[in-house]
């Protein structure tokens, strides 16, 4: 088994609790990061190897909050937290732009600085993007430049911890099967006036991959563990894309 601790934030979402239990399956203990205590201690179970820590990433104090629960070296620290709802390209409001920057990038950073001092060679630092960093949509303009910002801050990122043997990566995964998505598809079925239903507009997305399917939470959560190898050091800086083949382009 991997000795040693894990750090989520967003644990309590679709995404955040399957790699709160791959990573616990995986022998760590886990510092599982959210804003609703209540939440988190359902999520916790009685597990006494999950530590609940409620903080809002969308804050510096949070820093010092996440700094004063590890006391043991962290040997993986995942940014999970999803982005809030926003509008269109037409629609997309200052406001919603800053708050979601502010929680996924500002986020990642924040989370960084409060693992840092228990980081060690051979710590990954992880953060879930999406393929919409890559393949831009007038329907999702915020999750676009969210996550096309991200593949730009992990390179920084990179450089920067990669010479202390820290290792740093983005995972891309296309729409993926979780109320989240279900709740997205919802919205655009009411921006269309009730032309066409959640479950059709669900069926757009699928039809998306070659696979016609949407990538799965378990997916998601396995690409998380599987940087707990020893060979993944290999991927240092790089986009793990679970798009199920939505991407053609090949630059």
């Amino acid at each position: 088994m991997t000795a040693g601790l894990g750090v989520v934030v967003g644990a309590t979402g679709a995404l955040g609790s399957a790699i709160v239990a791959r990573l616990r399956s995986a022998g760590l203990r886990v510092i599982a990061v959210a804003r609703s205590a209540d939440a988190l201690a359902a999520l916790a179970d009685g597990d006494e190897q999950i530590v609940p820590l409620a903080a809002d990433l969308q804050s510096d104090g949070a820093i010092d909050t996440i700094a004063a629960a590890c006391d043991a070296p962290v040997r993986i620290a995942v940014q999970a937290a999803g982005l809030p709802g926003s509008g269109t390209i037409d629609t997309l409001t200052g406001d919603e732009l800053e708050a979601g920057m502010n929680g996924k990038i500002g986020g990642l950073l924040r989370l960084i600085r409060g693992v840092q001092d228990h980081l060690e060679p051979g710590s990954r630092l992880v953060v879930l993007g999406g393929h919409y960093g890559f393949e831009p949509t007038p329907n999702a303009p915020l999750a676009g430049m969210t996550n096309a910002a991200l593949g730009n801050l992990v390179r920084s990122l990179s450089d920067r911890y990669g010479p202390d043997g820290v290792t740093v990566h983005l995972i891309a995964p296309g729409p993926v099967e979780s109320p989240r998505m279900t709740a997205i598809a919802q919205r655009i079925a009411d921006r269309r006036g009730g032309e066409t239903t959640a479950d059709q507009v669900l069926d757009e997305y699928r039809a998306g991959s070659p696979l016609g399917r949407l990538t799965t939470v378990d997916e998601v959560a396995w690409a998380v563990e599987l940087l707990l190898a020893p060979e993944a050091s290999g991927l240092h800086g790089a986009t793990l894309s679970l798009d199920l083949g939505r991407r053609r382009g090949i630059g």
